[in-house]
C-alpha cells in the first residue's frame, strides 16, 4: 500500500511539473522573455561607432546600414506567412538563427576577425538579424493572443511594453557581462535572444482556451512587474550617467533588473497550481458518472467537427468569396482581410498615424513608447465597460500625437522633452491597437500574416514623411542659411540647420498628417461602433466551456487509470 501511494504521489507530481511547463501560463511567461530580447534594433546607435571606425565608414554609409536595418525590423510578412504553414517551434527556430547569424557575422567584421565584407554583406547581415525579430514577434505575440483572446488588449500592450524595454534591458545586462565594451554588445544581442528563443522553443504553442477567475489579476501583477522594471532602469541609467560604476556595481544592477525580468516564472508556478486545483475538483464528480461518453468517442467526435468545419472553410477560402467577407470578428482569409474597407482605412489610417509619429519619434522618446503598455489595458476596460469602440481610443492616440508634432514646430524652454514623451507613448499606444483592432476585426485564424501586413503602414509610411518631406525640407532651409552667409553646398561637408524654423513646416505637416489619419480611423469608427457594441468575445466563451468539459473528462479518465 506504502508503495502504491509513494508511486501515486510521484505520478502526480511529475504530472504537475509537466502541467507547469506545458501550460498556458509558463507559455505566457516564457513569451515575455522572448518580447523582452526583441528590441535589438534600438542598440544600433550604441555600436554603430565602431562599425564606422572599425571598418572605415562615412556617415553615409552608416546610414545605409541603418536603412537596412529598419527594412529588415519591419516587414514581417515572410515570417507571418511562415507561421501559417510551420509549427511555431519552426518559426522561433528560424528566427534564432537567423538572428544569430546576422549579428554574429558583424561581430566578426568588427573585431577583424574575417576579412573586411563588402557594403552590401554587412547591410544584408544587419538586414537579416533586425528581420529575425519578425519571427520573435510571430512566434510568442501571436500565440500569446490566440491562448488569450479575451484579454488580447492587456496582452499586446503589456508584450509592446517589453519590447520597447528590451533595449533598456540589454545595456544593463551587457555592462554586467562585458563592462564598457561596446563591440562585445554586438555579440551579446547574437547569442542571448537566440539562446532566450532555443530554450523554451518547444514551450510557446497554441493550445486550447480555458477559464480561469484571475486572468485579469495576473496581467494587472504582470504591469506592476513592468512598471517596476521600467523604473529601475530609468534610476539606473540616471544613477550610472551621474555616478562612475565599478564592475561589481553593474554586476549587481544586471542581477537586479535579470530577477525582476524572471519573476513572473513564479506567478506561472502559481496559477498552474490553481488551475490543477481546481481542475482536480472539477473531475471529482465526473468519475462518480458512469453515462460520460468514453474519451475515444469524445475525441472522434471533436475530430470529425473539426474536419467537417475545415473542409467548410476551405471551400469558403476561394477566390470567388474574395468579396463575400463573413462577418466582423470571424475568422477572414487573408484576401478577404486585405481587400476589405476595413483594412484600407486602418492601412491608411496607421499610414498617417505610425508614419509620422515614427518619423518624428526615431531619435525621440523609448522611455515613452514603453510606456505604451498602458494602452492596451486603458483600451481593454473602455471597452468592456462602456462599450467605446478600440478604433476610437486609436483616433484619439492620433490627436495626442500631432500635439506632440506641434510642440516641436513650434516650440518653448523644455517643450522637447513633453514633446518626447507624447511621441514615444503614441507609437508603442498606436502598436498596441492596431493589432488589436486587427485581431478583433479579422480573426485570428491568420492573424499572423494580417498583423505583419498591418504594420508594413509604419515603415511606408516612415519613407515618404521622412525622406520625402521632412528630410528635404530641413536641406532647404540650411542650404538658406548657407545662401545667407554667402556660401554654397559644396563648401561644407554636411548641411546642418540652426534655429526654431529648421522643423517648423516640416512638423507642422505632420500634424496636419497625424490629425487626417485621425480623420480615417473615425470612418472605421462609425463602421464598426455596432460590432463593439456586442459582445465580441462570446464565442470564445462558448468554446472555453466545450474545452473545460473535455478536458475534465480526459482528467477524470486519467486518474480513474491511476487508482485502477
Amino acid at each position: 500500500m506504502a508503495t502504491t501511494a509513494s508511486g501515486s504521489s510521484g505520478y502526480v507530481c511529475c504530472r504537475f511539473f509537466l502541467q507547469v511547463i506545458t501550460g498556458r501560463w509558463f507559455m505566457m511567461f516564457a513569451s515575455f522573455l522572448i518580447m523582452a530580447c526583441a528590441g535589438a534594433t534600438y542598440l544600433f546607435g550604441v555600436y554603430s561607432k565602431d562599425i564606422k571606425l572599425t571598418l572605415g565608414y562615412d556617415q553615409s554609409t552608416l546610414n545605409l546600414m541603418s536603412t537596412f536595418k529598419d527594412l529588415g525590423a519591419n516587414v514581417g510578412v515572410l515570417s507571418g506567412l511562415l507561421a501559417e504553414e510551420t509549427p511555431t517551434w519552426f518559426v522561433l527556430l528560424v528566427g534564432a538563427l537567423m538572428n544569430f547569424t546576422g549579428y554574429f557575422m558583424i561581430w566578426l567584421a568588427v573585431t577583424k576577425t574575417i576579412a573586411t565584407p563588402k557594403v552590401w554583406q554587412m547591410c544584408a547581415y544587419i538586414c537579416i538579424g533586425a528581420n529575425s525579430q519578425n519571427f520573435a514577434n510571430t512566434g510568442s505575440l501571436v500565440t500569446c493572443v490566440k491562448n488569450f483572446p479575451q484579454s488580447r488588449g492587456m496582452m499586446l500592450g503589456l508584450m509592446k511594453g517589453f519590447v520597447g524595454l528590451s533595449g533598456a534591458i540589454f545595456t544593463q545586462i551587457y555592462y554586467a557581462i562585458y563592462g564598457n565594451d561596446s563591440k562585445s554588445l554586438i555579440l551579446l544581442i547574437g547569442w542571448f535572444p537566440a539562446a532566450i528563443s532555443l530554450v523554451f522553443v518547444y514551450n510557446i504553442r497554441a493550445m486550447k482556451i480555458s477559464a480561469h477567475p484571475n486572468e485579469t489579476k495576473v496581467l494587472h501583477e504582470y504591469l506592476g512587474i513592468a512598471t517596476v522594471l521600467a523604473l529601475l532602469i530609468m534610476a539606473l541609467t540616471i544613477a550610472q550617467k551621474k555616478v562612475p560604476f565599478s564592475h561589481a556595481a553593474y554586476l549587481f544592477s544586471g542581477v537586479a533588473v535579470c530577477f525582476i525580468m524572471f519573476s513572473p516564472f513564479f506567478l506561472a508556478v502559481r496559477e498552474e497550481f490553481y488551475t490543477w486545483r481546481n481542475r482536480e475538483q472539477l473531475t471529482a464528480p465526473i468519475r462518480l458518472v458512469d453515462e460520460a461518453p468514453t474519451l475515444p468517442e469524445t475525441e472522434m467526435k471533436s475530430e470529425i467537427e473539426y474536419e467537417s468545419m475545415e473542409t467548410k472553410e476551405a471551400s469558403a477560402s476561394g477566390c470567388s468569396s474574395i468579396f463575400k467577407p463573413p462577418k466582423r470578428g470571424e475568422d477572414f482569409s487573408i484576401l478577404q482581410a486585405l481587400f476589405s474597407i476595413d483594412m484600407f482605412l486602418v492601412f491608411l489610417g496607421t499610414f498617417c498615424g505610425l508614419g509620422c509619429t515614427l518619423t518624428a519619434a526615431d531619435n525621440l522618446g523609448q522611455i515613452g513608447e514603453s510606456l505604451g503598455v498602458f494602452a492596451g489595458f486603458v483600451s481593454e476596460i473602455i471597452l468592456l465597460k462602456y462599450k467605446i469602440p478600440r478604433p476610437l481610443i486609436m483616433s484619439l492616440v492620433f490627436l495626442l500625437a500631432s500635439v506632440g508634432d506641434l510642440l516641436i514646430a513650434f516650440p518653448w524652454p523644455g517643450s522637447v522633452y513633453l514633446a518626447s514623451l507624447l511621441l514615444g507613448f503614441s507609437f508603442g499606444a498606436q502598436q498596441t491597437l492596431l493589432f488589436t483592432i486587427v485581431s478583433e476585426l479579422f480573426g485570428l485564424k491568420y492573424y499572423a500574416t494580417l498583423f505583419n501586413c498591418a504594420q508594413l503602414s509604419s515603415p511606408l509610411g516612415s519613407f515618404v514623411l521622412n525622406v520625402r518631406i521632412v528630410g528635404k525640407l530641413y536641406d532647404k532651409e540650411a542650404l538658406k542659411q548657407l545662401a545667407a552667409k554667402g556660401m554654397t553646398r559644396s563648401m561644407v561637408k554636411e548641411l546642418t540647420c540652426i534655429g526654431k524654423q529648421c522643423y517648423r513646416l516640416s512638423f507642422s505637416i505632420l500634424a496636419a498628417t497625424n490629425t487626417f489619419g485621425s480623420i480615417v480611423i473615425l470612418v472605421l469608427v462609425l463602421r464598426t461602433h455596432k460590432y463593439y457594441g456586442g459582445d465580441i468575445y462570446e464565442r470564445f466563451r462558448d468554446e472555453i466551456a466545450e474545452n473545460e468539459k473535455e478536458m475534465a473528462l480526459k482528467s477524470a479518465q486519467e486518474m480513474q487509470m491511476v487508482e485502477s
